[in-house]
């Protein structure tokens, strides 16, 4: 599969199946910057947004996990370290330029199928389910 290919699955998964869930809030596409919105509720914050960027070999995808906590920088980032070892997917936490927690991963083109990006979206679901409210409370207690 090339990216024009992984443009069109995508475009066509995420305006389609993925845009006709209860959960799903928006689906939006941006030109200038060839990426893809989708946000969606969660039970555990208000929404989620999943970035998906089309890169030359792979679908890059990327959500604004939580802000840089004033406090308990070590504690919290000890903590999602490990988390990065039960992460299924090749999803994993990061720490940004500005300092803030992201959630990140990519999927090489050649293993993309509507079934992949479905599991990539639950994957990202319920890292944030699974793990937001504790990130929170460790970094802002």
């Amino acid at each position: 599969m090339d990216q024009k290919e992984a443009a069109d699955l995508v475009r066509d998964h995420l305006t389609g199946p993925v845009a006709a869930q209860e959960w799903v809030q928006h689906v939006e596409f941006d030109p200038e910057l060839d990426r893809w919105y989708l946000r969606f509720t969660c039970d555990g914050r208000d929404a989620t947004t999943i970035y998906f960027d089309l890169r030359p070999r792979s679908l890059r995808y990327e959500i604004y996990f939580m802000p840089d906590p004033p406090k308990n920088h070590l504690e919290l980032y000890r903590w999602l370290l490990r988390r990065n070892h039960h992460e299924p997917y090749n999803a994993r936490f990061s720490i940004g330029p500005d300092g803030d927690i992201y959630l990140t991963g990519r999927v090489l083109y050649q293993h993309l199928d509507e079934e992949e990006l479905d599991r990539l979206i639950g994957v990202c679901y319920e890292t944030v389910e699974t793990w937001f409210q504790t990130a929170i409370t460790l970094g802002f207690r």
